[in-house]
């Protein structure tokens, strides 16, 4: 087989760039030829990881060809996928979120179990493949539970995770807690970017119920006031998106990682979707979310089921 291409989802988060770098390593290792890409910028958070561990930054992606061969890991649905994904050969699927959209005209590896990161099922394939971890690649894929799992407090975290995390963290001789709480914490710096990157530094556009077309943005932030400050040129933002992407509802997550709530700033023709689905009321195109940390598990499936 020729090379493959390995890539999570656009607006890539610290499982997306650590699940790329793993599983092209275990490829690598497996005797094929494999290199990791990204499909946008690293965040801080990520950035963050790199460094740590001394790992470079996959190579940047813009779209695929009939003539490659890619894996995909973090997501399977087409709209987060690289441009004209559709036309590439899927050779194998690594994934923790829900089917939705995916399809292939061969048969195609799928590994998709209900844990909080997609390293978390990276682990097992190492050892089902007898196949060390190195190191470096080791305390990337902690970063990555630790980030999606926000340092195990996201109602997403399953006992797997934690024992995963526990065995990464002895061979890359990282504390989890120490590391884990300076890595959040340095994805929690916004000051430098804009309000457009804001609102796409780790964005999903997702169909709801097969009629809605949304996109949903989430900051990590320890100072949810600090964000809001900036909810002027957020919305221009996001207005901006909801033209340019025929978007139904748009909405952000301002998520507080200290005290696990979200700030949503929500806007579009759909936005009542969020009052139906928490019963809450918006109030200048916001409303305070309790508890709600997780777009996978606390926001997508919630939006659908109010949805149909």
């Amino acid at each position: 087989m020729e090379k493959l291409l390995v890539f999570g989802h656009k607006s890539p988060d610290t499982d997306s760039i650590a699940s790329s770098i793993a599983l092209a390593c275990l490829q690598t290792k497996l005797g094929k030829t494999a290199e990791p890409r990204r499909l946008g910028n690293i965040s801080k958070e990520t950035e963050f990881a790199l460094n740590h561990f001394k790992i470079g930054a996959p190579e940047l992606l813009t779209s695929v060809s009939e003539d490659d061969n890619v894996i995909l890991v973090d997501h399977n649905e087409p709209d987060q996928s690289a441009d004209n994904i559709k036309s590439a050969h899927i050779y194998m699927v690594v994934d923790h979120h829900r089917v939705n959209g995916f399809e292939t005209a061969e048969p195609v590896y799928y590994y998709a179990e209900p844990v909080g990161c997609t390293c978390t099922i990276l682990y097992k394939l190492f050892n089902q493949n007898n196949v060390t971890i190195p190191a470096d690649v080791a305390g990337l894929m902690l970063s990555a539970i630790i980030s999606d799992t926000l340092l195990f407090k996201s109602p997403t975290c399953t006992d797997l995770d934690r024992e995963v995390a526990e065995k990464l963290a002895k061979i890359s001789n990282t504390d989890i807690n120490s590391y884990g709480l300076a890595m959040l914490k340095a994805g929690t710096d916004l000051s430098s970017f804009s309000e457009e990157e804001l609102v796409n530094l780790d964005a999903k556009v997702v169909t709801i119920a097969d009629k809605i077309k949304a996109k949903i943005s989430q900051v990590n932030t320890a100072d949810i006031d600090d964000v809001m400050t900036r909810k002027a040129k957020l919305e221009e933002a996001m207005n901006k998106d909801v033209e340019s992407l025929g978007l139904d509802l748009d909405l952000l997550l301002i998520t507080d990682i200290i005290n696990s709530n979200s700030q949503a700033i929500v806007l579009g023709s759909h936005a009542d979707l969020v009052e139906k689905s928490y019963s809450v009321k918006l109030e200048n195109n916001t409303a305070f979310l309790e508890g709600i940390v997780s777009r996978k598990k606390q926001v997508i499936p919630v939006l659908t089921s109010h949805a149909e």
